[in-house]
């Protein structure tokens, strides 16, 4: 990538402190950060690299769109990732009201702030400026047993989160055929990997097995998604700030479908080759109520990202199992502290009066 001054909101999160790291390998950029540390932020998520010069990390609100357009002068942003999100579907259920305030009017004091930014920019500055809106595939809703996710793909989003991620990701367009703001929205499948909060499958999973507890898998278990290693989505991300088409949206896909239950077969069979016990972690898992609305397939297509910028997924699913089990297992220590006093590992979007 050509060296540049990047603002990456929620980099303190799970994909966007990944990002930081990827985007840090360059030793001729700058990052900032800016994150307001809700439950799944944390600075443990940046140990490592707060140090580094070319680091600045800015705690703050993406719906405070002065301070965003300040930041955005001040550092003299050329590229805003955005990754600030509320992104755990089982909490946009039982609480709806926080992802329509961060993903929807977030994204838009976002957008308008960097508006505003480009604007006041030269002509080579804004040449070189890009927004890239980070997305999921969950706003295209549910897949039946055969067919891809396109770019083309009709938006039904199902639950709460990605009614507002869709939401968001019609902002980002409208900004660029409105504005000519240079957007570029992409829309990933699941991502796994380290330093991911505990609430999602695959950490949770680690965790409840080493401490011999139950392993929960709602409903049957057979519903699908398609699993990416959050450096391969890095990888993805630099790519279409790079190389990207303003006004466009790339779908970023793994190849790696699985189901939930062949999931949390694939962590147990890991943890046996890491960390044996007896009994076998298999005989932990447990079949519970499943999520109200729970959507049966997703699939990402990815063959334009790869067609038009070269990227493809590097890493196949059982690599990339074992080596998030084993990142699990050396880093006992950063679970208890991004998890004490914010979650227990409790059970979440089960609201009352919800769709079965």
């Amino acid at each position: 990538m050509t060296a540049r001054t990047y603002l990456v909101t929620g980099g303190a999160g799970f994909i966007g402190s990944n990002l930081v790291r990827h985007l840090l390998e360059d030793r001729a950029s700058r990052v900032v950060v800016l994150d307001a540390l809700t439950y799944a932020g944390s600075l443990e998520n940046l140990d490592g690299v707060a140090d580094t010069a070319r680091l600045r990390f800015v705690r703050g609100d993406i719906c405070d769109g002065d301070s965003v357009r300040a930041l955005l002068a001040d550092e003299r942003i050329e590229v805003v990732f955005n990754l600030a999100a509320e992104s755990h579907v089982d909490r946009s259920i039982d609480g709806p009201r926080a992802f329509v305030r961060t993903n929807i009017d977030g994204t838009f004091e976002l957008l308008d702030a960097s508006r505003k930014h480009w604007a006041d920019l030269g002509a080579d500055a804004r040449s070189r400026f890009r927004f890239v809106h980070v997305s999921t595939d969950e706003v295209f809703g549910s897949l039946g047993d055969t067919g891809f996710f396109t770019e083309e793909s009709r938006y039904q989003p199902n639950s709460p989160y990605a009614a507002s991620k869709a939401a968001a990701d019609h902002l980002a367009r409208a900004y660029f055929h409105t504005y000519g703001l240079p957007t570029l929205v992409t829309n990933c499948s699941n991502n796994y990997g380290p330093r991911q909060f505990p609430e999602k499958l695959i950490p949770l999973t680690i965790l409840n097995a080493l401490e011999g507890k139950s392993l929960p898998v709602y409903g049957d278990g057979r519903n699908v998604r398609d699993w990416l290693h959050v450096h391969d989505h890095c990888t993805a991300l630099a790519a279409v700030a790079s190389r990207g088409r303003p006004g466009e949206t790339y779908n970023i896909g793994g190849h790696n479908e699985r189901t939930t239950l062949e999931v949390v077969q694939a962590v147990c069979d890991a943890l046996e080759a890491l960390a044996p016990r007896g009994p076998t972690y298999r005989e932990l898992i447990t079949f519970v109520k499943d999520r109200p609305g729970h959507d049966h397939r997703y699939a990402i297509d990815p063959a334009k990202i790869g067609r038009e910028l070269g990227w493809h997924p590097a890493t196949t699913f059982d690599a990339g199992i074992g080596a998030t089990v084993g990142w699990y297992l050396a880093h006992r220590d950063w679970c208890e502290a991004v998890t004490t006093g914010r979650y227990d590992r409790e059970r979440l979007g089960l609201a009352e009066g919800a769709k079965s």
